[in-house]
């Protein structure tokens, strides 16, 4: 436990060196130890009672008020951990975070893929270097959604810049790539969530994009419909838009066309002339 204690200590030093003071380095260390010891929660009021070091007001002014640029902190863990990973791809996805309530910093009724469904969540956008046993995120972006563009009480009381305001989710997607870019980190290969992919075109425009961009998807993934308006692509689907058989009934047949069928050929004795009307049927017994 002391060598661990002693190499956390060795990468806070270098993660956090460009944090001015101190004081606000030790909180550091103290924060990153509480998210590393065991319980499900990481709220801070958990991780300071669980820490012998830990003072709850001293980790939340660290965390929400403590004037520290954080842009070199992620710069520093990026050139650290992508060597150390090797990254098989850069991946860019949705990480979302289900809240309570209406006063987190861009919290809205929107598609929470942690849930896999519509709820009241907070969405970030973000950009990892992953390979199939290891992630680290290198940049990442809190989505606002509209309703907070124009809400100027919320937007005061959770303190929000005035030149923070509603952006594409495939715009914080480029602005994510771009940032690691230019520290110098390329990807090997660049791919995305298959929301991602409407807006492919906007893609070969990032610095970090070799020219093209895959899509994939995965079961967190919003299906195809028509966006709401706290989203900037698809949302889940509210209803199912045909039936599935019933296994419980037997096999019928449908007839489709009760009219002659055009475009085939004649049978062998017959000519075009004596051909007789057809029918095509089709067994629904099939699942989709």
């Amino acid at each position: 436990m002391n060598r661990v204690r002693a190499k956390l200590a060795l990468f806070v030093a270098e993660v956090f060196a460009s944090v001015p003071r101190k004081d606000q380095r030790a909180k550091g260390d103290c924060y990153l130890r509480g998210l590393m010891m065991d319980g499900r929660r990481k709220s801070i009021q958990a991780m300071a009672s669980q820490l012998p070091d830990g003072n709850e007001q001293n980790l939340q002014q660290f965390v929400n008020q403590s004037p520290w640029d954080p842009v070199p902190v992620r710069r520093r863990i990026a050139q650290r951990m992508v060597p150390l990973i090797g990254p098989d791809a850069w991946a860019v996805d949705d990480v979302s975070f289900p809240k309570d309530g209406s006063m987190s910093v861009a919290v809205a009724h929107q598609y929470c893929g942690a849930l896999g469904k519509q709820a009241n969540c907070q969405v970030a956008v973000s950009v990892h270097a992953v390979t199939d046993t290891a992630s680290c995120p290198l940049q990442w972006r809190l989505f606002m959604p509209e309703e907070w563009a124009g809400d100027v009480e919320r937007r005061r009381k959770t303190g929000i810049p005035e030149d923070i305001g509603h952006r594409e989710k495939w715009r914080l997607a480029l602005d994510t790539i771009d940032e690691p870019a230019r520290w110098d980190l390329t990807p090997p290969v660049l791919v995305a969530d298959a929301g991602y992919g409407q807006n492919a075109w906007a893609w070969t425009t990032s610095r970090a994009a070799p020219g093209t961009a895959g899509t994939t998807t995965s079961p967190s993934s919003p299906p195809p419909t028509p966006s709401s308006l706290n989203s900037a692509w698809p949302q889940k689907l509210t209803h199912r838009p045909h039936p599935l058989p019933d296994p419980r009934r037997p096999p019928r047949r449908a007839a489709l066309l009760d009219r002659p069928v055009h475009n085939m050929p004649p049978a062998p004795d017959a000519t075009p002339d004596q051909t007789p009307p057809s029918k095509i049927y089709l067994d629904l017994t099939e699942s989709y």
